[in-house]
């Protein structure tokens, strides 16, 4: 989402919590009565001190008499410390099991996106809301939901008590308090578009740091380090400055509060000492006074608080929400269908892809291929090679009724036994930071021991093994930076044959390969051909010398079509780049 389009800050988006408050409906319950005991037993403290403060003012009285008070006032404090502890264990407890929850939810949810939603969404912010938002959603259901209900009670038990005790001297305590109230609403309409920008800073900050940390060979390769320390150096203050707000927006605030609750104190000894100095007030109830409205300042300040951690929440929330309701762009039929038998394996009538910004990919493509057939595919940079490959595997969804495999449209498929039809050795040759046999083996739940050695046999890989540290127990690092170009490819190529896909893609996998081992990789296919198909892109024609048929894009259609020997005999594309390789 672009940042000029911010989302409306709404308490409505804690609508989405309800399933979660209602499995732990009961935690929450018990920890809110625990909360109001623990209320309830500090109201209690000062009824001590003002008992305390009259007796000992009296002059005559009884050890006995102090003893007693002291040991109700401890009972008292260890009921307040159990029911402490109890609440924070069912609230606390009970937020931190729903953040857990909420963030395998939203991870589980990222892996049935479509291709298109990380075309748009940097994994940085994704990364952001992942961590951070739903971190703060998480202190607002817990120490925000803990703050209002303290707040609340204390607030309505302690002016209760001392409107009974003396309604006049209460009265013109509060009138400095009032003014808090205009300042919450205020601080509250303010701090939720403050966080929102330093979420929204936050996120631009992680994406640098991730797009610097992925690109970091490219980075070091350029001399480039100092480019990026700027960026991340301008991202930073930005993320800094949007912090800084909130903190202006704290530091006037609270200081407020504080001169507020002080002229509290002020009027309390000037009014409550004149009527105790007339004999309207004992000293014991002015000691009591005095220490309930020091008590309802910590309900005032802690308004504010729990504003802010509402208001971050709901911002915090409304961001996790936006991509919890993006629904995936390509899903599976209501009825799915299989593939037929005695159809060809892929075939495409009449195919034209257009992106959604208009780019036009492919153009009226016509193709058939037969199961177990080797077709190669050549073309200039950009003309349609890789689209054709997501068009195949759905990745991008074509027009209906262009695109079939096993004789049934994919997108009649069910998406998950589609994927399962093929094994895709993508340009990039993505891996994990795992071990090399893991990275194989990935596919597969429990692999076999002589099924790893084969397919590592077949892609070339296994007679590198014995320069790996620890074998196939050589973890790779990172995206494979351990390993080179062509031990990645080759990698790729074992992961892509392990699981027996029915279509094997190999798209550009095997360009950092020299010749040698490209001819052993092209022999194993072709010896364990039967009933796979495989389609084969690359920028070498001697990748083709084995295909059944080649087919030659340009502009996102079909120039050419034939076996090896027939285009290299004519003179079109395939022929010039034939023999400028061949001249090479």
């Amino acid at each position: 989402m672009s940042r000029t389009e911010r989302p409306r800050i709404s308490l409505r988006e804690f609508r989405t919590l309800k399933p979660f408050f209602f499995r732990y409906k009961w935690h929450y319950c018990f920890g809110f009565i625990c909360l109001i005991i623990v209320d309830g037993a500090q109201v209690i403290i000062p009824q001590f001190m003002r008992r305390a403060t009259d007796i000992v003012a009296a002059g005559d009285f009884e050890w006995r008499q102090i003893l007693v008070l002291c040991a109700a006032m401890l009972g008292t404090m260890t009921l307040i410390l159990l029911g402490r502890l109890l609440w924070r264990y069912c609230i606390h407890g009970s937020a931190r099991r729903i953040e857990a929850q909420m963030r395998a939810k939203l991870f589980e949810h990222l892996l049935t996106l479509s291709y298109d939603f990380y075309q748009k969404n940097k994994i940085g912010d994704l990364m952001a809301r992942a961590t951070n938002d739903i971190g703060a959603v998480r202190q607002s259901i817990s120490m925000g939901l803990v703050m209002f209900i303290d707040g609340s009670v204390m607030a309505l038990s302690i002016l209760i008590i001392v409107f009974a005790q003396d309604a006049q001297t209460a009265a013109l305590t509060l009138i400095p308090l009032l003014p808090v109230v205009l300042l919450i609403l205020f601080f509250g309409s303010s701090v939720g578009k403050k966080f929102l920008r330093a979420q929204e800073s936050y996120s631009a900050m992680s994406e640098i740091v991730q797009e610097t940390f992925a690109g970091i060979r490219v980075i070091k390769s350029f001399v480039k380090e100092w480019w990026f320390i700027k960026q991340f150096a301008d991202t930073n203050d930005d993320y800094r400055q949007a912090n800084m707000e909130l903190v202006k927006l704290f530091g006037v605030f609270f200081p407020l509060i504080s001169l507020l609750s002080g002229l509290t104190a002020l009027i309390i000894l000037l009014v409550g000492g004149i009527r105790v100095v007339y004999g309207v007030l004992s000293a014991g109830e002015l000691v009591a006074l005095f220490s309930y409205m020091q008590m309802l300042i910590w309900p005032l300040m802690g308004a504010g608080f729990v504003v802010n951690m509402i208001q971050r929440g709901a911002v915090s929330l409304g961001r996790v929400n936006e991509i919890m309701q993006t629904v995936p762009s390509i899903t599976s039929p209501p009825s799915p269908e299989r593939g037929k038998p005695e159809t060809p394996a892929v075939e495409l009538r009449a195919l034209s892809f257009v992106y959604p910004d208009g780019t036009e990919a492919l153009s009226n493509i016509s193709l058939t291929i037969e199961r177990g057939s080797i077709i190669g595919i050549l073309g200039k940079t950009g003309c349609g090679k890789s689209t054709l490959i997501k068009v195949l595997t759905r990745l991008v969804d074509p027009p209906a009724g262009t695109v079939f495999i096993a004789g049934t449209d994919v997108r009649h498929w069910d998406i998950s036994e589609l994927h399962a039809l093929f094994g895709v050795t993508p340009q990039d040759s993505y891996l994990f930071s795992d071990s090399i046999k893991n990275n194989i083996a990935y596919g597969l739940e429990k692999p076999d021991e002589s099924l790893l050695k084969a397919v590592a046999a077949h892609a070339a890989l296994d007679r590198d093994l014995a320069d790996f540290t620890a074998g196939w127990d050589t973890v790779i690092g990172e995206r494979g930076m351990s390993l080179s170009g062509g031990q990645k490819q080759r990698v790729a190529i074992a992961r892509a044959l392990i699981t027996k896909p029915e279509i094997l893609i190999l798209d550009d996998s095997l360009s950092a390969v020299d010749a040698e081992t490209e001819e052993q990789v092209l022999s194993a296919l072709m010896a364990e051909r039967a009933g796979k198909t495989t389609i084969i892109i690359s920028h070498r024609v001697s990748t083709f010398r084995s295909a059944d048929k080649i087919i030659v894009l340009e502009k996102g259609r079909i120039v050419e079509s034939g076996t090896h020997q027939q285009l290299a005999a004519g003179t079109g594309f395939y022929a010039r780049v034939a023999a400028l390789q061949q001249l090479e």
